[in-house]
């Protein structure tokens, strides 16, 4: 399959989803736990780059750091739908956006214990913010796995992305890391 058409494919499956994540469509809360990922840039920012830095990666690791943020982000996600708010919990959060930016931008492979720290304290801190954004009326679990299912898809597109490019392309992922990097920055900043 070509690029351009897994990337229409990707982009058509996303669509509906936007669409319904409207108030009033989802009793249940699923979709708008699938949109919340989706929707906010810092979220999305830091998923699609945990995926670009797993696939970065060798070994345990490219499976590992995936894994490691969406059970640690249901951790995060438990404390958000008991109403704990973390200290600073956006300036984690758009710290993370320019420190997995960082690490994509630099193709950094630290020792596995340290990257699955890293990634453990940014998604607890991604998964209290999805907790306390829970929707009236929804159930916390069908919220947990749409934004779950979201995160685990946003992962898979950047785990995708850096293994069907050539690796001369490896410098584009790098940009992208910088890219991702700045706007943290700006994040952190605003």
């Amino acid at each position: 399959m070509k690029r351009s058409t897994a990337l229409l494919a990707f982009a058509t499956l996303l669509g509906p989803t936007l669409a319904f994540a409207h108030p009033g469509h989802d009793s249940t809360g699923l979709l708008a736990g699938v949109a919340h990922p989706l929707t906010g840039l810092d979220h999305l920012l830091a998923m699609l780059a945990v995926g670009l830095w797993a696939a970065q990666q060798q070994g345990a690791a490219r499976w590992a750091l995936p894994a490691t943020f969406v059970g640690s982000m249901l951790v995060g996600g438990l404390l958000g739908f008991s109403g704990v708010a973390l200290p600073f919990l956006e300036t984690d959060i758009a710290a993370s956006v320019l420190a997995l930016g960082l690490l994509v931008a630099l193709a950094v492979r630290p020792p596995l214990a340290l990257a699955l720290g890293l990634t453990a304290l940014f998604a607890v801190a991604h998964g209290t913010a999805h907790g306390l954004e829970l929707p009236d009326l929804a159930s916390p679990w069908t919220f947990a796995a749409g934004f779950v299912a979201a995160t685990a898809a946003l992962h898979a597109a950047g785990y995708g992305v850096v293994r069907v490019l050539p690796r001369a392309a490896a410098p584009l992922v790098r940009l992208a890391g910088a890219v991702s990097a700045v706007i943290g920055a700006w994040m952190l900043a605003g």
